[in-house]
């Protein structure tokens, strides 16, 4: 079985991706593409995941595993979605490292999956606002804790994926920026139901109607209507177009407020941020979606 694990990250999605793949639950199981209600595998893993930590999983763990996900269905990929699959939010940045436990949880995965391909998804932040995010009002004393005395700007995704790859050499993984989200928003779906380009799907454009005006949503339909045959890197230039002209403000600001935080360091951090996306094209089996 092809399985897609998408893994976040906090504070990316806010599990709306997992909203769009349930309204295609129908249309997908149709196709043999199964997505569980989480109900059916969060808590399962995450106790799984524990057990492991202390001893190898039974040589039928992945029957009982798939038999409880599934319950009946038949297919021949499943979608899986968690933002906390390697961890809680106070887990995502320890000692100066990005979810420094994912590279055991994704052995764990790969030993309850064992003999199915694993496909990971990603959206990737930029730690100017990552790190407010996840760590909501810290102390100036608790951030250098979290950090380990390391430079913020040190902080690269390209170390963490590439410590995931370490551990899982013949896994692929997708990955994009979480702030061109709302342009690849029905291609990261597609991505992960393996559909193709023009394929239909439901809620294609669900992110963008969360942050623009009712108007613009109005007028950006009307758009599409009348401008039928678009390809997706034209549909793209399109939304680039009515975000930057009917986008809700509030809707579009991200938090930046930490001790110390200066805009130099903001500068600083988004700078790194670009930079690491070079070394991110770099890394063996990794795929990054350009807008």
């Amino acid at each position: 079985m092809q399985v897609i694990i998408h893994t976040g990250a906090h504070c990316t999605d806010g599990d709306r991706i997992l909203k769009c793949l349930l309204r295609n639950k129908q249309a997908f199981a149709d196709r043999g593409i199964a997505v569980p209600g989480p109900g059916r595998y969060r808590e399962l893993l995450g106790h799984s995941f524990r057990a492991m930590s202390a001893t190898a999983p039974a040589p039928d763990a992945r029957e009982v595993l798939m038999d409880a996900i599934l319950d009946e269905e038949h297919a021949d990929r499943m979608i899986l979605s968690n933002a906390y699959f390697f961890g809680s939010r106070r887990l995502a940045v320890r000692d100066g490292q990005l979810y420094p436990a994912a590279p055991e949880r994704v052995r764990y995965l790969h030993k309850l999956f064992r003999g199915d391909r694993l496909t990971m998804f990603m959206g990737l932040r930029n730690p100017a606002s990552f790190l407010p995010a996840v760590l909501g009002n810290p102390t100036r004393e608790q951030l250098a804790d979290v950090l380990g005395g390391t430079d913020p700007g040190k902080l690269r995704w390209s170390d963490c994926l590439r410590r995931i790859h370490a551990a899982a050499p013949d896994m692929d993984m997708i990955v994009w920026c979480n702030e061109d989200t709302p342009l690849l928003w029905a291609h990261i779906i597609r991505q992960m139901a393996g559909l193709q380009p023009d394929e239909k799907i439901v809620g294609g454009f669900d992110l963008l109607s969360d942050l623009i005006t009712r108007e613009g949503m109005q007028k950006f339909r009307a758009y599409l209507h009348t401008h039928t045959g678009l390809n997706e890197n034209q549909k793209r230039c399109v939304i680039a177009a009515f975000l930057e002209n009917f986008a809700i403000p509030e809707r579009m600001e991200e938090e930046l407020d930490l001790p110390g935080w200066t805009e130099e360091l903001v500068e600083e951090l988004s700078d790194a941020y670009d930079d690491d996306l070079t070394r991110i094209r770099q890394i063996p089996g990794v795929t990054l979606i350009d807008p």
